[in-house]
């Protein structure tokens, strides 16, 4: 998709997480790009019952021509971009349909206190079935090989970038990216969000 240029309208996507993997910093990059190529956008953050470790999901409605409610309707979702597999799933539980794309970090996010998780191939298995189209892009591995896993959700910026699921493109991010990260944390996010658009584009 080029930068201006909706699929459909409104457009409906949500970004699933846990507390702490960098969520609404994404949410808020994605917004801001996508007011600065005209469009009307409505962004909303949950939260479960602990900030840090508990669910996190991110509504951001698209249109060219209305400003609607942020929160997305059950089953209506077009796009859902997640960073965890079972936060994932829940979304497309309530959200999914037989059109929507899922860009997924398929790392899982262990909960403390002994408690289970389930196993990761039935996880990605149940989230294809409810997919109409899954890309795994293994951005904790690729920020690790950064030095830090914080890097993690600007590769996934930059991956969800990187598939034209979005109409945005590298020139709408990186000014977003140069005001908000200063020097040489600006390098190695620029570097860190292109990585990213290489490992869908």
């Amino acid at each position: 998709m080029r930068p201006g240029k909706l699929e459909k309208d409104p457009f409906n996507v949500i970004i699933s997480g846990v507390g702490g993997q960098g969520n609404v910093l994404l949410s808020g990059f994605i917004g801001a790009a996508l007011v600065k190529e005209g469009l009307m956008v409505s962004v909303a953050d949950t939260f479960g019952v602990s900030q840090r470790g508990g669910s996190v999901a991110s509504h951001i409605k698209i249109s060219e021509k209305t400003l609607y409610s942020s929160v997305t309707l059950k089953g209506k979702a077009d796009l859902l971009i997640g960073m965890e597999p079972v936060e994932t799933l829940r979304a497309l539980v309530e959200f999914g349909n037989s059109g929507i794309i899922s860009i997924v970090n398929p790392r899982p996010f262990y909960p403390s206190g002994g408690v289970a998780y389930p196993d990761l191939n039935e996880v990605k298995q149940a989230i294809e079935k409810m997919s109409s189209k899954t890309s795994y892009v293994h951005v904790t591995e690729e920020a690790l090989k950064m030095g830090n896993p914080i890097y993690s959700n600007i590769i996934l910026l930059g991956a969800v970038i990187g598939a034209g699921v979005l109409p945005l493109g590298e020139e709408s991010i990186v000014p977003l990216l140069e005001e908000r990260f200063p020097g040489e944390v600006l390098e190695i996010n620029l570097r860190a969000f292109r990585r990213g658009i290489e490992l869908t584009s």
